[in-house]
């Protein structure tokens, strides 16, 4: 009895304890997607609890990870070249233009619908977006739309955003007949080029021409926060970081990168790439970006783990490396020679130069297509 009765008290003073002691700490919420990046199970065992894994918003753009939609695609690299008014086709295997049709007056990006199913060439001085079926390569009839230099889209697909640039608007649109919805006039000129925050509620947009970036909240939609890089400067492509902590913003005169702030929207530092840093691109293991320097014909290398500059790649003889995209493998880095009228193609592995090719007058905003993802945001192949 003695025993028991000691056994019985020995527990009750544990309990004790144990609820007298200080509360657990809690764990700190991850950031909430949106939409999610994997989706979770109805039910969940009991288990013991896991690491942390970190975020990566490219963790669905590695190769392979072709959405079934396009897998059947064939590849093809497309050129919209701005002073010509016509498109180039290439067969990204034997580096040949295989199809050329004219288009719209200055077509400036060929932009993936967020569905996959329409590649679209923005011409914003003739005032239309021509469609191209991915699957024939062929273009279809234009869609008149005011101003579209540049098309992004919503992370959830409701709507199709028009970079008006000349008309200092943001239009939002439906995503699949371009009919228009509403606009948002935005405070600063030359809206180009953005990005969206982890979990897709706000849309961070450059403005080359008054040297500033905008926060906007596009469900209400509203500008949250303006930012100021500068009079004089030009911002160009902006591309968020795999951990979703902050923005890189290429500054065609401030000859480098801008780091922002993806939670407070200010400025964090900058970092010189190379004169007329213009387009800027993750590559597959989310480790690196890619950034063209166009003004002085190289390629900046930076690692996101360090936010440094690591390597540089040259293009002998010079060049004017622009916009473009990462193969679908991985291992190749293709950019418009905007003031050469030629496509150049780098190994990712070397940085070397592999080929030339040659296209129309003022090539811009090429587009590899397919590229791995689930869907498009927009620009020549932003994916999640």
């Amino acid at each position: 009895m003695r025993l028991r009765w000691m056994t019985s008290m020995l527990a009750a003073a544990a309990v004790a304890a144990a609820s007298c002691g200080a509360p657990p700490v809690p764990m700190a919420a991850a950031p909430e997607p949106g939409p999610p990046l994997q989706s979770p199970p109805r039910q969940q065992p009991m288990q013991a609890p896991e690491r942390k894994t970190l975020l990566d918003v490219y963790a669905h753009d590695r190769p392979g990870m072709l959405n079934p939609k396009v897998r059947n695609v064939t590849p093809r690299v497309y050129v919209p070249n701005s002073e010509s008014g016509t498109v180039d086709v290439i067969n990204p295997r034997t580096f040949q233009v295989v199809r050329h049709f004219r288009v719209g007056s200055l077509p400036q990006h060929v932009v993936p619908s967020w569905d996959l199913r329409t590649l679209w060439v923005n011409e914003n001085k003739g005032n239309s977006l021509t469609p191209i079926d991915p699957v024939t390569g062929r273009p279809g009839r234009p869609v008149p739309v005011d101003d579209p230099y540049n098309l992004y889209f919503t992370p959830d697909g409701s709507y199709a955003l028009v970079m008006a640039e000349r008309n200092n608007r943001l239009d939002f649109r439906d995503p699949r007949t371009m009919r228009l919805v509403r606009s948002l006039p935005l405070p600063c000129r030359g809206v180009n080029h953005g990005d969206f925050t982890a979990d897709g509620s706000v849309f961070l947009a450059s403005c080359e021409f008054s040297g500033q970036l905008v926060a906007i909240d596009w469900k209400r939609p509203r500008v949250r926060k303006v930012i100021s890089v500068g009079a004089g400067n030009m911002p160009q492509d902006v591309k968020l970081s795999p951990d979703g902590r902050v923005f890189y913003v290429a500054d065609m005169m401030a000859g480098g990168t801008w780091i922002i702030d993806a939670a407070a929207f200010r400025r964090l530092g900058f970092l010189r790439t190379g004169k007329g840093a213009h387009g800027l691109y993750v590559s597959r293991d989310s480790r690196s970006l890619y950034v063209s320097n166009r003004d002085e014909g190289t390629v900046s290398v930076v690692s996101f783990a360090g936010r440094k500059v690591v390597d540089r790649w040259r293009i002998p003889g010079g060049g004017s490396p622009d916009m473009g995209g990462v193969s679908a493998d991985g291992k190749q880095l293709w950019l418009s020679g905007r003031y050469h009228g030629v496509v150049y193609v780098f190994s990712t592995g070397t940085g070397k130069l592999l080929h030339t090719i040659k296209v129309g007058r003022g090539p811009h905003g090429l587009c590899f297509f397919p590229q791995p993802g689930r869907y498009s945001l927009g620009h020549t192949g932003v994916f999640r």
